[in-house]
């Protein structure tokens, strides 16, 4: 059967890359997400227990007549059915839905010929009757029909896909159809289950090894195209429409075929997944950028497992897609399916969408490693980009920062579709021309978005003022406009990629974003809660911390309030963790550590170093509880 995005020509190369990076045996679970006309499930049939999904039905029924063990099948029918009906007269058949709107002699749509209309029909009805007698199973129901869906797309008249028919008769068109078995009847090896759902809300119900996703790539859509082969399958008579009889497609439109929609889809599904490696086979024609798909996939996998193949192929083209070639010079230019491989990580890392000063992707490993167990609410009591928020595991989570303006940006992201989203941001990028170092563009927004009382600011025009501004910093004056110059940077995937992923984290941390001073707070905790504070430190030249852009800064006398407030929680049994850093010489935080010593809290310093605005750094915590993983060579503890 013709498909579009058929692995067929690619099997060899997909099982190679496989069996290389992965050990298969009797026992492993390998799931085709987006089984087509299952020709990837097919190929591992002989070793692996399958898991078989498609959201067609057609796709559904061809793929599992071709996996299905069909030894005894029909025995209580009492005849082939093949044979029953390769021998039918079907001249008089004319009530069937194909005769009447598929072919010429009443609607004069030539998918088919009227004699093969009319022996679809037949065979569609009776599979439908013998269900209903309970003369087959629903096993043998959709193995007969798979069959029928094969058979029929050697006698359509159309140029592969069913969007329209040929008006001249293609010389196997006008054939006499004759309903075909499987051409590959090997028996499947292993247990097997076959899911007809969507993706994304099967997913989370599955589990295995190895999950392969070979989802749609471009803008097509699969049930439009294959509408014919689709209203044969499901034979459920529907309303169409248009020159080509199409059906209402209804819900089955797939958002993986949509730009800025798909990547959501795919992030999601990634999240989701319980299988230890993932295989994604992609075209770099595709809808999601190869980047895109490499960042998510790095944040989801085990680190050092990502490996990436690059296979040539010939891309199926329409009419459309040569004339444009030919238009723009691409002729003879080459495609490539990409295949990525990872190893799924159970505990990832997320970060912020926002590139925050003092941001703690870099270390929030390090401080996991040292948060308590059993956590009823996690309080991050000065949240910054929320990355800390984002990685913890609490029955409930507070993000706070005394900047509203930043909370209330996260807060935005957080509550609204990222694919939403995405097409609000393509739209404000084309209204204002906005692209790098496009000074002009970017002073017009930033005009626009100053222009309005601050706490009645668009916080998308925020977004793309960090997005496109100077090292993406976020700068107000002591009136709270927004004054960070032009950069070199912009919207791209991988901000999209962090955008969707905390987005998607955020809502199911169900993480509260609050915006009040941290002393609010002493009252509302209560031992069982855990209190995170990251502080602004005082050697930095933060833009934050000068107490001259609209929102309170940090000096000494400050840290020593915080300090004496972490001492009141001791006193109350609340357990607490406060970040600061330590250079080599860890001469700057000696008040910090006297105090901690003092008091008899533990500090600890992460012996690892990052780099803080082209510095040096190493990450020091205090706590006031029994630190975990103290053993760790890369801990010291002071």
């Amino acid at each position: 059967m013709r498909y579009i995005g058929s692995k067929v020509k690619l099997i060899d190369e997909i099982h190679d890359t496989i069996e290389k990076a992965i050990s298969l045996n009797a026992g492993t679970v390998f799931c085709d997400m987006f089984s087509g006309t299952g020709a990837v499930a097919e190929s591992f049939k002989d070793r692996c227990n399958l898991i078989v999904n498609d959201n067609l039905y057609a796709c559904f029924a061809v793929s599992k007549s071709k996996i299905l063990n069909a030894t005894g099948f029909f025995a209580k029918l009492g005849l082939d059915p093949f044979d029953f009906f390769n021998k039918a007269d079907t001249d008089g058949y004319t009530s069937g839905f194909c005769y009447n709107n598929f072919a010429p002699a009443v609607s004069g749509r030539q998918y088919f010929s009227d004699e093969n209309a009319k022996r679809i029909d037949f065979i569609r009805d009776t599979i439908d009757l013998w269900y209903s007698e309970n003369k087959i199973s629903s096993d043998e129901k959709d193995y007969l029909i798979g069959c029928l869906i094969e058979s029929v797309s050697k006698v359509s008249n159309v140029a592969g896909v069913y969007s329209a028919f040929l008006h001249i008769w293609d010389p196997r068109a006008v054939k006499r159809m004759e309903l075909l078995r499987p051409e590959n009847s090997t028996p499947a090896a292993g247990t097997n289950r076959f899911f007809l759902r969507d993706a994304n809300s099967l997913i989370g119900e599955i589990e295995g090894d190895i999950l392969y996703l070979d989802p749609p790539y471009t803008s097509t859509q699969y049930i439009s195209q294959y509408h014919v082969l689709e209203t044969i399958a499901k034979n459920d008579r529907p309303v169409t429409h248009g020159k080509g009889a199409h059906r209402d497609n209804g819900d089955q439109l797939s958002k993986w075929s949509k730009k800025g929609a798909v990547e959501n889809e795919f992030v999601d599904l990634i999240a989701q997944a319980r299988f230890r490696h993932i295989v994604v086979s992609y075209s770099d024609a595709g809808l999601m950028s190869k980047e895109f798909i490499e960042k998510t996939l790095k944040r989801f996998a085990l680190p050092g497992t990502y490996r990436l193949k690059k296979i040539d192929f010939v891309k199926y083209k329409n009419t459309r897609a040569v004339k444009r070639e030919e238009r723009e010079n691409l002729k003879d230019s080459k495609h490539f399916e990409w295949l990525f491989i990872i190893e799924k990580n159970p505990a990832p890392l997320f970060q912020s969408p926002l590139n925050y000063i003092g941001g703690k992707y870099d270390v929030v490993g390090f401080l996991k490693q040292h948060f308590p167990r059993g956590i009823r609410t996690f309080y991050d009591l000065f949240g910054g980009g929320a990355t800390v928020s984002l990685n913890a595991e609490a029955d409930r989570i507070v993000y706070n920062d005394n900047n509203w303006i930043v909370c209330g940006l996260l807060r935005y992201l957080a509550s609204h579709d990222s694919a939403a989203l995405y097409k609000k941001i393509t739209a404000l990028i084309k209204k204002y021309g906005l692209s790098k170092s496009n000074k002009e563009a970017y002073v017009r927004l930033r005009n626009d978005y100053n222009a309005v009382s601050a706490r009645e600011r668009d916080p998308l025009l925020l977004y793309l003022l960090i997005c496109y501004g100077f090292e993406h910093q976020i700068r107000f004056n002591a009136n709270l406009e927004f004054n960070n110059p032009c950069g070199n940077s912009g919207f791209n995937d991988e901000m999209y990629e962090k955008l969707i992923t905390f987005a998607r984290r955020a809502r199911q941390q169900n993480i509260q974003f609050r915006s009040e001073d941290y002393q609010a707070y002493l009252d509302e905790l209560t031992p069982g809660d855990f209190v995170y504070c990251d502080p602004p430190y005082l050697s930095t030249c933060g833009v934050y911390t000068d107490g001259r852009r609209g929102f309170n800064g940090w000096d000494a006398a400050q840290q020593r309030g915080l300090m004496l407030f972490l001492e009141q929680l001791h006193g109350r049994n609340i357990r607490f963790m406060l970040s600061n850093y330590a250079e080599h010489a860890e001469s700057d935080n000696n008040e910090l550590i006297l105090w901690a010593k003092k008091n008899g809290f533990t500090v600890i310093c992460n012996d690892k170093i990052t780099k803080r605005n082209r510095q040096n750094r190493r990450e020091l915590i205090i706590v006031n509880y029994e630190a975990y993983g103290n053993h760790r060579p890369d801990i010291q503890q002071l």
